[in-house]
């Protein structure tokens, strides 16, 4: 499974300017940083709440309530965000199906901890299950992970997925986007309910290349929404987490 390869991860957030800022001008991002000095000294910098958990081991919080856990060390030159920490109820039914289903390599599973790191290249950002006591509750904080794969792949998926009757929220669909590339996706959930999106990665990588004109476009989007004045409107409030 060396050829499927971590994207990115979705969090539902409640305050898109201070996400941004948080993002931007905390981690420095164009990719997430989590192995990066010059993200604690940004947040120093910006005063952003830090929390030192011992061994150059920081933790803060985005808008939101997101935990980041930040390394003050200099970034490795493979992929900056070292894992991604789902909660999970019970760590063996998670890794058969993270493993067993989709093709995950565990790397490291520690029965004392419970918990298990597991992921597709040695390079890239790796997947760490920690098993909780009781349900996960999602509360208002629903995020979803995304991975690519070759688009030939995609089908295959959704035919394991029926075939294991594993959860399918979306089944497989292209998505248009205008004046760039159409890319096919699917949506699947865990056993815990953490969603997983595959996208085919021909077309994403010809969708996700960097404009230079980004920042200003997510900026300019954020401000013409009127999202603010359309809650205020409504008498209802954002969502917080």
């Amino acid at each position: 499974m060396a050829n499927r390869r971590a994207l990115h991860f979705v969090f539902k957030v409640g305050n898109r300017f201070e996400t941004a800022c948080f993002y931007r001008d905390v981690l420095g991002m164009k990719g997430i940083t989590v192995a990066s000095r010059q993200a604690v000294s940004n947040a120093r910098k910006l005063k952003w709440p830090l929390s030192e958990m011992g061994d150059g081991v920081f933790e803060t919080k985005a808008p939101g309530g997101y935990k980041f856990y930040l390394q003050d060390c200099s970034p490795p030159q493979s992929d900056p965000v070292l894992k991604v920490t789902l909660a999970v109820s019970d760590l063996q039914k998670s890794l058969n199906y993270w493993s067993n289903l989709l093709g995950m390599k565990i790397y490291e599973k520690d029965e004392k901890e419970q918990r298990a790191l597991l992921g597709y290249a040695d390079n890239q950002c790796k997947l760490e299950l920690q098993a909780i006591p009781g349900k996960v509750d999602h509360a208002t904080g629903f995020g979803r992970i995304a991975f690519s794969c070759p688009q030939k792949e995609l089908s295959d998926i959704e035919d394991l997925m029926k075939r294991e009757n594993q959860k399918i929220l979306t089944p497989l669909v292209s998505l248009d986007t205008p004046g760039k590339a159409t890319v096919q996706v699917i949506i699947l959930a865990d056993p815990d309910g953490h969603e997983i999106c595959f996208v085919g990665d021909e077309a994403f990588r010809e969708l996700s290349k960097v404009d230079p004109e980004g920042n200003k476009l997510l900026d300019d989007a954020i401000a013409g929404d009127k999202s603010d004045e359309w809650f205020a409107a409504q008498k209802k409030p954002k969502a917080t987490g």
